[in-house]
């Protein structure tokens, strides 16, 4: 029995550790809060604006509706029914009047009541209540404690009237008012007003942060553009943060397009003094008597021009290019003719995709060959296809070649990395997948590498549209 215990002990403390803390459940609350609430800063800010307002105007309805219009309600229903209280009492203490003429001419001229008696009729059977009429409450109330008699309402029946029936000894006395004599009709008014003041405030208010969320807006499809290589005219609007915010872009492209333009400035020095050496060292062996060592030497400073000018090209990159639109079908057009040239077979060029796109066409020419001329060195069949993804341009390149594995699809996009001896044969430097990747990010995209449906390798180009 104390085993028993104790293991059950032991349970509940399991169960209690492993229930989620207050932190925890209020971690999930707000992540779940996040999750539901819109990303956007212009929805948010409406959000900001409008629950408040409706908040407000929540608690300033439920007050009204609790205090003002149900006491208004209560009191003209209260009016109504000890009118109807007095002529049910005036009918039975005075017998002389047994037609009710008279009564019927005073509840008319003197209480705005419509007066019938109905001598031998019933009460109707009851019908059903309203759902939410705070007349039908106050007036059954008001009825069960003046009159105590059975009585039969009917508050929606005709918009404009009310009708009460009270049994009396001989039949069935009728009562039919205005609405507005029992019931505070006027205050649907106060309420429109209110919320009509509030869509007015709410629209002023939805304007002026609309101006306010538009430079933030362009300050962030500026920088996008910048992002992606094209040319650029902005200049700061809105608020005094958001004006700063722009300038501080503004003074950090000038700073990047100053470091790009010296790092350019310095390369091209050095390229100009190496291609001067390289110069030499061919003339010198020209001059030389031809020999198959000179041969040898002639191929190796061929091989350190071909080295160098790649070289300089990855670290130099495309920065002096400006972006433009581009016919794609004319660009992989002459890609399929350059491929062709290198001894390969291009099997299709499909292209489901603009016809023109915003581009850097010298640049993204060469990052394609770059990834074209890799899938014929390693396979016999090239397939281009360029199709269209939501807001990008995806060009894929396939072979038939022996492909990458899994785990070194990226460490070939590193500069000068050959995977191995037979790809180290077929020359190059290494740097074509690193300059085809920087192009395309240059331009706000990217390149991977996939299983090709042609049994190789599919490298894929993503340029935004």
């Amino acid at each position: 029995m104390a085993g028993g215990l104790a293991s059950l002990r032991r349970g509940a403390s399991q169960a209690w550790a492993a229930m989620p803390g207050p932190g925890r459940i209020w971690r999930l609350i707000s992540r779940g809060v996040g999750d539901a609430l819109p990303k956007g800063l212009y929805a948010r800010s409406l959000i900001i604006i409008i629950a408040p307002v409706v908040l407000l105007q929540s608690v300033i309805a439920y007050t009204f509706m609790e205090r003002h219009w149900q006491l208004v309600t209560r009191r003209l229903s209260a009016a109504v029914t000890a009118d109807v209280a007095a002529l049910i009492d005036v009918y039975e203490s005075y017998p002389q009047d047994r037609d009710a003429e008279t009564l019927s001419r005073i509840a008319a001229t003197r209480l705005n009541l419509d007066l019938d008696i109905l001598k031998g009729a019933k009460l109707p059977a009851p019908g059903p209540r309203p759902f939410f009429s705070i007349l039908d409450e106050a007036l059954s109330e008001e009825i069960n404690r003046q009159i105590k008699r059975a009585y039969w309402i009917d508050t929606v029946g005709r918009s404009s009237l009310i009708e009460i029936r009270v049994a009396i000894p001989d039949g069935v006395m009728r009562v039919t008012a205005r609405r507005s004599m029992a019931y505070a009709s006027n205050s649907h008014i106060f309420l429109l007003w209110m919320t009509g003041s509030s869509m007015v405030l709410l629209g002023v208010a939805i304007l002026f942060l609309r101006n306010q969320i538009k430079p933030i807006l362009r300050l962030a499809a500026v920088a996008e553009s910048f992002g992606k290589g094209r040319e650029i005219e902005f200049r700061p609007r809105g608020a005094r943060e958001v004006r700063q915010a722009g300038h501080a872009f503004i003074e950090m492209k000038r700073r990047i397009e100053r470091a790009m333009d010296q790092r350019t400035t310095m390369l091209n020095g050095v390229s100009h003094d190496l291609r001067t050496i390289i110069t030499r060292f061919k003339l010198s062996l020209a001059l030389v008597e031809q020999s198959a060592d000179v041969e040898d030497l002639q191929r190796d400073v061929d091989e350190m021009s071909r080295m160098l000018e790649a070289y300089l090209a990855f670290a130099r990159g495309d920065s002096g290019e400006i972006a433009v639109p581009t016919d794609l079908r004319a660009l992989l057009e002459d890609l399929r003719t350059d491929i062709e040239r290198l001894g390969a077979h291009v099997e299709s060029v499909d292209i489901d995709a603009p016809a023109s796109v915003t581009m850097r066409s010298d640049a993204v020419r060469r990052c394609l060959f770059n990834l074209a001329a890799n899938a014929a060195r390693y396979g016999d069949t090239v397939a281009i296809m360029a199709r269209r993804d939501l807001r990008n341009v995806l060009i894929s390149i396939d072979d038939d070649g022996p492909g990458i594995a899994l785990d070194q699809r990226e460490e070939v996009f590193k500069p000068f990395v050959r995977l191995d001896a037979s790809r180290q044969d077929a020359g190059g430097s290494g740097l074509g997948l690193s300059i085809a990747r920087d192009i395309a990010r240059s331009h706000g995209g990217d390149v991977t590498l996939h299983d090709s449906p042609l049994g190789g390798l599919r490298a894929t180009v993503r340029l935004p549209a």
